[in-house]
């Protein structure tokens, strides 16, 4: 096994990283104040990986929408029984995720963490689907389609991305439609299995009141070796522009809400970071209810309290999103538009830019002291390809010229959508 400690450089937190002669990548820290433990497990394969291939393949496989989240949902079950059941036994709480980008499985627990990285080790490496576990899960899953539909938050954020892009899957539901997962079965969910679930394409991350040496001890005990079949993942070709500036809709909701968004040049690994840190200060600068333009916003009540902005981003896609309650989400867009072009022009003042990047620096340092978060910032840092204090880094180094610069480059109206959900008269 190759093993090496990983040290924050502002911080002095440390973590071990092991890359396991299974094929797996394991973080672990250490962290004997707190009482709790935290694990999890990933997999690089979201709701946006319908187009693969290993490398003995002689063509792409295309596979239905949604069925990265359908595998997730068959995985927890066994010949023998539910996993939750097992879970229970030992008083851990489980559960899992599909996101765009990524699947996770976790627990968390105070005690008896041994017996339970037992039991996430072994279900992950033990599919088991038939046709009649498979015709069940439909018609939950079906279910689970039709009620996020009627979400308004939900539907508002998708019909947003899909004002943005073309071609890239981002677009579509995580859980796919009724009808693109009436296309899966056993073996399609085996040959995905089989593809993704490859240890060399995922990584364990276990953060809390453990050893380091019982950890690997169970996972040398727990893990089988497997070949890396050179994965590899494609996307369409996305163009740089939007689709259409704005979508409305009208739902029976209590208030109508909006996002207003930014389509940006997507990038990866350290520059993602650089990006995600200019994008997301220039976002709180944008929200912030003690700066000129929020205060004029909330005074002729344009927007309330739920104003915000938040930065999503991940392989190939990359925006900046404002969102919230309002009955005049094109004042916003207009005052948005604005107060960008007036930054860019006037520049920041340093004491908003100092106080907000000393806001967003005090985050990520608590984030260091709360055990989930540890575990969570371990995998998603090495599916980013960046070491686990990284961002850290990013955000200490950044300045005021880059926030801006990274305004003028994409924050740009000929770039912005502004999604709708209208309250019915």
């Amino acid at each position: 096994m190759e093993k090496e400690i990983i040290t924050g450089a502002r911080t002095g937190d440390s973590c071990i990283h092991v890359k396991h002669s299974s094929g797996l990548d394991i973080y672990i820290c250490e962290m004997n104040d707190f009482s709790s433990i935290e694990a999890i497990i990933g997999t690089r394969y979201g709701s946006v990986n319908n187009i693969f291939k290993n490398a003995a393949d002689s063509d792409y496989t295309t596979v239905p929408e949604g069925i990265a989240h359908f595998l997730e949902h068959k995985l927890f079950e066994n010949e023998d029984c539910g996993v939750f059941e097992l879970y229970a036994k030992t008083g851990a709480s489980g559960n899992a995720f599909t996101a765009f980008d990524k699947t996770c499985y976790t627990f968390s627990c105070s005690k008896n963490y041994e017996k339970n990285l037992e039991i996430l080790l072994d279900f992950v490496q033990k599919p088991y689907f038939t046709k009649e576990n498979v015709d069940k899960e439909m018609g939950i899953i079906g279910q689970e389609i039709k009620m996020t539909n009627d979400n308004p938050e939900w539907r508002v954020f998708f019909n947003m991305l899909r004002c943005m892009f073309h071609a890239h899957p981002i677009k579509t539901d995580i859980a796919g439609t009724v009808e693109s997962i009436s296309k899966i079965d056993a073996d399609l969910l085996y040959k995905c299995y089989d593809a993704f679930y490859n240890l060399n394409n995922m990584v364990l991350a276990i953060a809390g009141n453990i050893k380091a040496d019982t950890v690997l001890e169970i996972c040398d005990r727990c893990l089988r070796p497997t070949e890396d079949k050179g994965l590899e993942t494609v996307f369409p070709d996305e163009p740089a522009g939007i689709v259409q500036p704005e979508f409305i809709e009208k739902q029976p909701v209590g208030a109508s809400i909006f996002q207003l968004g930014y389509k940006c040049t997507p990038s990866d690994g350290a520059q993602r970071l650089k990006d995600a840190a200019a994008a997301s200060t220039a976002a709180a600068l944008l929200t912030d209810p003690a700066l000129p333009m929020c205060e004029r916003l909330l005074k002729e009540e344009i927007i309330n309290s739920t104003f915000g902005g938040e930065v999503f981003c991940g392989s190939g896609y990359f925006t900046v999103f404002f969102s919230g309650e309002s009955d005049h989400p094109q004042r916003i867009r207009e005052a948005v538009n604005a107060e960008i072009e007036r930054l860019i022009s006037e520049g920041i003042r340093e004491k908003d830019f100092q106080r907000i990047k000393k806001s967003s620096y005090g985050m990520l340092i608590r984030e260091l002291n709360n055990v989930e978060a540890v575990a969570s910032l371990m995998l998603c840092a090495h599916m980013d390809e960046v070491g686990p204090y990284d961002a850290i880094e990013a955000l200490s180094d950044l300045t005021g010229a880059d926030v801006i610069d990274y305004m003028r480059r994409e924050l740009r109206p000929d770039r912005c959508v502004l999604s709708v959900i209208e309250k019915e008269a």
